[in-house]
C-alpha cells in the first residue's frame, strides 16, 4: 500500500488498550489521531510508544487561546515528532500564524509537522449555528472564509466534513488539505455526527485523508475493515 490517507482515531482510554489494537495490524504502517482523551490520560508517554511502532500520529488538540498561549504551546508539540497538529479557525488569522511560528521554533530537525484547522466541527448544523453560536451565514459560507483564513495564515489545510471538502478545494486548490472526520461505512449508525458520509462519497468530494474511529475501532476485525474502508477510499 501507498501511505495511507487514511487516519484511525484511537478513541481509547489507556496506553495497553492502544498497544493491544495497534498489535492487531501487523507490520501495517497506519496514520492514527490521537485526541484529548488519549492525550490527557497517557501524555508524551504514549505518542512515543505509537511512534516507536512506525505509526505516523495526528494530534488532534485543536489549540484554541490568544496567539502568544499557542505560539508557546505548539512550541512544545514540535518536539514530539507527531506528523499532524491542529488549532480552531475560529481563533482568527494572528492566532493561527503564530501556531506556525511556534513549529518552526520548536520544530526537531527538518520539517515542522503539518498544521491544520477546525472549521464547523461535524456534530454542529445550521441550527447550532443560528440559534446558539449567532452565526448567520450559511454553513458552507462559514467553513469556506475560515479555510480561506487557515490559508492566509499559512496552515498546511483544514478540518472540515467531507460536505465542504471540494468547495475548499475548488477556491483554494487540492494542495491545501482537506482532513475529514464523519466517515462511516454504509451500515453504521452517525452517533453523534450530523455531517457524515462514506469512504466512497469522501473520495468523490475529494477529502484528502478521511478520519475514521469507531467504525474500525469497534469493529470485530479491525484489521479488514481498515482494507474495505481502505479500498473504498482509495479504490484499490
Amino acid at each position: 500500500m501507498e501511505e495511507s490517507r487514511i487516519c484511525i482515531a484511537l478513541d481509547f482510554k489507556t496506553k495497553n488498550d492502544v498497544e493491544e489494537f495497534l498489535k492487531k495490524f501487523g507490520d501495517e504502517k497506519l496514520y492514527v489521531k490521537v485526541g484529548m482523551e488519549l492525550f490527557y490520560g497517557e501524555g508524551i508517554e504514549m505518542v512515543k510508544m505509537i511512534k516507536a511502532m512506525g505509526h505516523k500520529i495526528f494530534l488532534d488538540l485543536k489549540l484554541h487561546d490568544i496567539p502568544n498561549t499557542v505560539k508557546s504551546a505548539m512550541r512544545q508539540l514540535a518536539k514530539l515528532d507527531v506528523d499532524i497538529v491542529n488549532v480552531h479557525a475560529s481563533g482568527g488569522i494572528e492566532m493561527m500564524k503564530a501556531a506556525i511560528q511556534g513549529l518552526e521554533e520548536g520544530k526537531q530537525g527538518g520539517k515542522r509537522p503539518l498544521c491544520i484547522a477546525v472549521t464547523c466541527l461535524t456534530s454542529l448544523d445550521q441550527d447550532v449555528l443560528d440559534n446558539q453560536l449567532l452565526i448567520h451565514e450559511p454553513l458552507n459560507e462559514v467553513v469556506l472564509k475560515w479555510a480561506e483564513n487557515a490559508k492566509e495564515a499559512g496552515l498546511d489545510g483544514v478540518v472540515c466534513s467531507p460536505l465542504e471538502s471540494k468547495l475548499i478545494h475548488d477556491h483554494l486548490g487540492m494542495d491545501f488539505l482537506t482532513v475529514t472526520p464523519g466517515i462511516r461505512l454504509a451500515t453504521d449508525s452517525v452517533n453523534d455526527q450530523k455531517r457524515v458520509t462514506t469512504p466512497a462519497m469522501a473520495k468523490e468530494l475529494t477529502s484528502s485523508y478521511i478520519v475514521v474511529g469507531r467504525t474500525i475501532t469497534a469493529s470485530a476485525d479491525p484489521l479488514a475493515t481498515y482494507k474495505q474502508v481502505y479500498q473504498d477510499f482509495q479504490g484499490e
